[in-house]
């Protein structure tokens, strides 16, 4: 998991929360807002409607680092995996997407509002996950790849 940012047409920043499965490839949520705390990191976490991996790798942002982030993580039974300070590499899969979305999404748009980027990018990943090829899947979507595993 790894949070990029952009802004909006007017110049106001947000920021996008982006959640990756290093198997499937798939991005299991994305969340779009203006801040996102630590606690609204674990609300969303809590939100998913799917298992939770043993452990998850994420960088020592303070939203991962917080007390929100440690209780949540205890009490889900998720190791928080922390890659070293400076070093995005340990965080390759996360770090892979973010690259492709920022290029064939952030960099392709203005937003005009928010809920103008929630939607755009919504439709974004969308189309990431059930339509475009990935190579190291067998040229399968990530959602087709993961339903194939399961």
């Amino acid at each position: 998991m790894d949070f990029m940012s952009d802004q909006l047409a007017d110049g106001r920043r947000f920021r996008v929360f982006n959640v990756v499965d290093d198997y499937s490839r798939e991005c299991v949520l994305q969340v779009v807002d203006r801040s996102i705390t630590g606690s609204r990191v674990v609300r969303e976490m809590q939100r998913l409607d799917r298992p939770l991996p043993q452990a998850l790798v994420c960088d020592n942002g303070p939203e991962f680092t917080g007390k929100a982030m440690f209780f949540w993580a205890r009490n889900a039974g998720v190791k928080l995996h922390f890659i070293q300070p400076g070093k995005p590499t340990q965080n390759a899969f996360v770090e892979s997407f973010n690259g492709k979305f920022r290029e064939y999404c952030l960099n392709l748009h203005w937003f005009a509002s928010v809920a103008d980027a929630r939607a755009i990018i919504g439709d974004w990943r969308e189309h990431y996950n059930e339509v475009r090829p990935h190579r190291s899947l067998g040229n399968s979507p990530p959602k087709a790849f993961a339903r194939q595993a399961a």
